[in-house]
């Protein structure tokens, strides 16, 4: 089974040059990643959910509350992002994407084409999904076999 098989395509992704308030405005409550991708659409980092608590909650800033606005609309996502973050090729095998995301403890991968331009995100969620079919698939052969 093919990564393109079972990721999400057309993912919601940000520029570098993006505040924190906007990537928060993305994410909303669906996502837990942003790839973050320049003015052509390549992969240049990825921002999570992660990285925007810590840089709102950072023990090393000391302010008021009042200033989270300001501090969310004044910061650039290149500033919080991981820069050249793990991806992968929507020809790779699943399991390629399993090794890959347990390895590095991720929840999931942006999938880029051979010019790293995004065109999509498999998660766990996916991976689940896909795993659910397989052995749907499975159960469904072992049955014709036993009859």
């Amino acid at each position: 089974m093919l990564v393109r098989e079972v990721m999400s395509s057309n993912p919601v992704t940000i520029l570098p040059t993006d505040n924190l308030k906007t990537a928060i405005e993305r994410m909303g409550k669906l996502y837990r990643r942003l790839p973050v991708v320049d003015e052509n659409g390549r992969l240049v980092g990825i921002i999570t959910d992660r990285d925007l608590r810590l840089a709102v909650h950072s023990p090393y800033i000391l302010r008021e509350r009042w200033q989270d606005e300001q501090l969310l609309t004044n910061t650039l996502v290149d500033n919080c992002m991981t820069p050249a973050p793990a991806y992968i090729g929507p020809d790779e095998h699943v399991q390629q994407a399993i090794q890959l995301i347990l390895k590095g403890r991720f929840s999931g991968l942006p999938v880029v084409d051979e010019d790293k331009k995004v065109i999509g995100v498999i998660t766990v969620t996916d991976l689940l999904r896909a795993f659910d079919m397989f052995l749907t698939r499975l159960s469904a052969h072992e049955e014709e076999l036993e009859q």
